[in-house]
Formats: C-alpha cells, structure tokens, sequence
C-alpha cells in the first residue's frame, strides 16, 4: 500500500496564510486562506471607520458629562451606538471583507451578526453608564473596561462564528487570551478617555486615533488566532445558510457609515460640554434674579 504523500507548505507572506486541510479519501488538501484580500484597503478603510465611531461617541461622552440624569443618560447611549457600530462593528466587518479563502464563497448567517452588532452596543453602553454615573473611582472604571472588553471580544468572534463555508473553524488559545487581553486594556482606556479625557477636538480626534488603533490590534489579533480545516458538505454550511458579503454586508456598512458621517457632523456642529455648562450656568443665575426681582415686588 503507497504511502500517503506528505505535503509541505512553503512560508508564505502575511497576506495569504496557508491552513491545513483534513485529509478525505485522498492526499492532504492545500488551500489559501488570505486576510488581506485586497491589500492595505481593508484594514485601511477599517481603521479609519473605527476612528470614526470612536471620535463620535468620545464626542458624545464629553457632551454627557455636562449633563445629569436623564440627559447624561442619552448622550452615554448615543456614544455607544458610535462606538458599538461604527467604531467596533463596521471596523469587523470591513476587515472581514478582506477576509478569503481560495476556491470558496464566504457567506454570512444574518441573524447572528445583527446579534454581533446587538453585542457591541450593548456592552459598550454597559461599560458607559456606569462609568458615568458610577464616579470618578477606579473601582467603576476597571469594572466597566473589563465587560467591555470580553463583550467587545465576544461580539468578534460570534463575527467570525456568522461565517458560513464548507469548512470547521479552530482557535488558536493563547492568541484567542492575548486578544481578549488587548480588548480589556482598550476598553479601559476608551471608558478613561470617554469620560475623563478634557480638551477640544484635537483632544477628542488623538484619542479615537489611538483607540482606533486598539480595536484594529484585537481583531487583526484575533484573525491570527483562526485556523480552517476541510469539512466538504459540512462544516460551518451545515448550521445553516448564508447570504454573500456583498449583496448583506456591503451595504449595510456604506448605510451605516453615511449616517455615521452625517450624525458626526450634525454633534461637532452643537454646543461643546464647556458651552453647554456655561449655558446652565446663565440660566441658573436667570433663574435666581428672577427669584429675587419678584422677592422685592412682593415687599
């Protein structure tokens, strides 16, 4: 009986990671899986996306912290949509997009990646409120960071899980812990920025930069922690069907991203945090010679 044929992969570059397919009824299988498809596009237009969402919702927050009660509460939850979709979500899939495996059609279950895109804006509004209405103490903060990032590194990997294809996918532990780690140490630091971090927009644009860069690091981070094998017929296609990337993916994120470009616009336009507290302060002071102008008519 011949023995079976040993296949050697030779190095490739990071953009087409080689992964080993199980054998069935022949020689070991070869295929490509690639995570940068298209080249710097996608991890390009993903970082910038990312930095967007988070630019918008730390513009949210700092707007939050000139409120109370109900009104804080909002501005918290608009910057955790920002943050959760377009900073988080978007930046995910934008990434996946570059996402390919030679010879196969990636397709993506619907309902469990709108709960993906559920996840990260509810973990993230989590992590704000109670930051925001939790004080100033360290307590609150590494709370907060630490739900947000496990929710942040869930909601990544039930992206990946929403992949249909004919193959079983496997996680490399030790890449999967140093992602979840990354997730939690930028989490912390985004709840910090979000609602400690004081200056104008410069400030604010520094900060989503930098955050933008942490969220890219736990996906790419994540990416690297997946292996692919062969399952021809089953597999990841037998939990269900899919739709393609481009005809459910697409465009939801160019929806999304316009209206993240176009609510951007329409907070960077109103009253800072400084503006809002001098305007209550006005008002205060109305209020109190209002008060003491009908004190002295009634003597």
């Amino acid at each position: 009986m011949n023995q079976p044929e040993i296949v050697k992969a030779r190095p490739r570059p990071l953009s087409a990671v080689s992964q080993r397919l199980a054998p069935r009824g022949g020689s070991p299988l070869l295929v490509q899986v690639h995570n940068f498809a298209y080249g710097v596009l996608n991890p390009g237009l993903a970082y910038l996306m990312s930095c967007l969402g988070c630019f918008l919702g730390l513009q949210c927050t700092q707007r939050a912290r000139a409120q109370e009660g109900a009104g804080r509460a909002r501005w918290l939850l608009l910057g955790a949509v920002s943050i959760g979709v377009t900073g988080i979500w978007v930046m995910h899939f934008i990434a996946m997009l570059g996402f390919t495996i030679n010879g196969q059609l990636i397709q993506y279950n619907v309902p469990v990646t709108i709960l993906s895109m559920l996840i990260a804006v509810a973990v993230v509004a989590i992590g704000l409120l109670i930051v925001g209405f939790g004080g100033d103490g360290l307590r609150p903060l590494l709370l907060g960071g630490t739900i947000l990032g496990i929710g942040v590194a869930g909601m990544h990997y039930m992206g990946m899980w929403a992949m249909r294809m004919p193959d079983t996918m496997h996680w490399n532990p030790v890449l999967v812990f140093l992602s979840v780690v990354i997730a939690v140490v930028a989490g912390t630091a985004a709840l910090w920025a979000a609602l400690r971090l004081h200056g104008g927009t410069l400030v604010i644009l520094g900060a989503s930069l930098i955050m933008g860069v942490a969220v890219s690091g736990m996906h790419y981070t994540g990416m690297a922690a997946l292996h692919v094998d062969s399952a021809p017929g089953g597999g990841m296609l037998s939990m269900g069907s899919g739709v393609s990337a481009t005809s459910f993916l697409l465009p939801l994120i160019l929806g999304i991203s316009v209206l993240t470009f176009l609510v951007a616009a329409v907070v960077t336009l109103a009253p800072t945090a400084q503006e809002m507290r001098e305007d209550a302060a006005l008002m205060e002071r109305i209020n109190r010679l209002s008060q003491d102008l009908g004190e002295a008519q009634r003597r």
